[in-house]
C-alpha cells in the first residue's frame, strides 16, 4: 500500500493503527508523530496540491471533509480519478467508525475492528468514572476570539466534557460549531474557560487579555483562575488522540 493523508486526523488514525509504514506522504499541518515530519508534504489541508499526491502514486488516499473548504480537495482526487476515503467524524463514535473504515480500506479490517473496540473500551472507562462523580463544572470552550466560535452539541468536544465529569455550557446549540458573542459567554457564567484556538499554537495564547474583555471580570471562570491555555492538537482534531486530551482535561478539572 501507498497511502496519502490530506489532515492531521487522519494521519493520527494511521498512527493508532499502527500502519504508518504504509504512508508516502501528509498534509503540511501533520506533526504527529513526529517520523510523518520527514515524509513528502502535498500541501495546506485548505489547498492540497494534486500534482504532488498524484506524484507519489498512491493507491489510496485518506481525504476528509471536517473543513469547510476541503470539498475543493475532492474535486480535484475526482478529476485526476485518484482512489480515495472520506473522514469526517463527529463523534467518538465516529471516529471508532473510521479506525475499522481505515483497516478495511488497508485490507486488514480484523485490525480495524481490534482498535476501535479498544478505543471504545476507553470511551466506557470514562463514561462509567464520570457517571460517579457529584459535581458537573460548566466549561466554556472557545475555538475563535473574534468572531466567538464554539463546539456546540453535535461536535466530539460535549462528549469529552462529559466524560471529564463536565459539561458544555454551548451544549444547548444543536450544531457542530456555534458563532456566538462575549456577552452571550458572560451570561451563561461558566466555571471554567478552556482556550483551543484553532491553528494557534499555545505559547500565542494570552489569558490576560480574556480577563480585559467587558464584564468578563465578574465570572467564575475569571474569578477562580481557572483559564486553561490547551493543545488544540488534543482537542480541535477528530482522531483518537482526544483520549490523550480528555485524559489531561479530567486532571485539571
Amino acid at each position: 500500500m501507498r497511502v496519502v493523508s490530506l489532515c492531521p486526523s487522519n494521519t493520527e488514525v494511521l498512527a493508532y493503527l499502527g500502519k504508518l509504514d504504509v504512508l508516502v506522504g501528509v498534509d503540511d499541518y501533520s506533526d504527529w508523530p513526529n517520523m510523518v515530519l520527514d515524509l513528502p508534504k502535498v500541501g495546506p489541508d485548505l489547498s492540497i496540491d494534486m500534482d504532488k499526491v498524484e506524484a507519489l502514486q498512491p493507491n489510496l488516499i485518506l481525504a476528509s471533509l471536517s473543513v469547510p473548504g476541503m470539498e475543493k480537495n475532492i474535486d480535484g482526487l475526482n478529476a485526476r480519478k485518484l482512489p480515495y476515503i472520506i473522514l469526517n467524524p463527529n463523534s467518538l463514535e465516529e471516529i471508532a467508525n473510521d479506525i475499522r473504515v481505515v483497516g478495511e480500506a488497508l485490507n486488514d479490517a480484523r485490525l480495524g475492528d481490534k482498535k476501535a473496540g479498544e478505543f471504545l473500551a476507553e470511551v466506557k472507562a470514562f463514561k462509567e468514572k464520570a457517571f460517579e462523580e457529584d459535581h458537573t463544572p460548566s466549561l466554556y470552550w472557545e475555538w475563535w476570539p473574534k468572531p466567538v466560535f464554539t463546539p456546540g452539541r453535535v461536535n466530539w468536544l460535549t462528549e469529552i466534557s462529559q466524560l471529564a465529569g463536565a459539561e458544555n455550557i454551548f451544549a444547548t446549540e444543536h450544531v457542530a460549531s456555534f458563532q456566538t458573542d462575549w456577552e452571550d459567554v458572560r451570561k451563561r457564567d461558566p466555571d471554567h474557560i478552556c482556550m483551543v484556538w484553532v491553528g494557534i499554537k499555545e505559547e500565542k495564547m494570552r489569558p490576560e487579555l480574556v480577563k480585559m474583555r467587558p464584564g468578563w471580570n465578574e465570572m467564575k471562570a475569571i474569578r477562580n483562575n481557572n483559564i486553561h491555555v490547551l493543545e488544540e492538537s488534543l482537542f480541535c482534531r477528530p482522531s483518537p488522540r482526544l483520549l490523550e486530551g480528555l485524559k489531561k482535561l479530567s486532571d485539571i478539572i
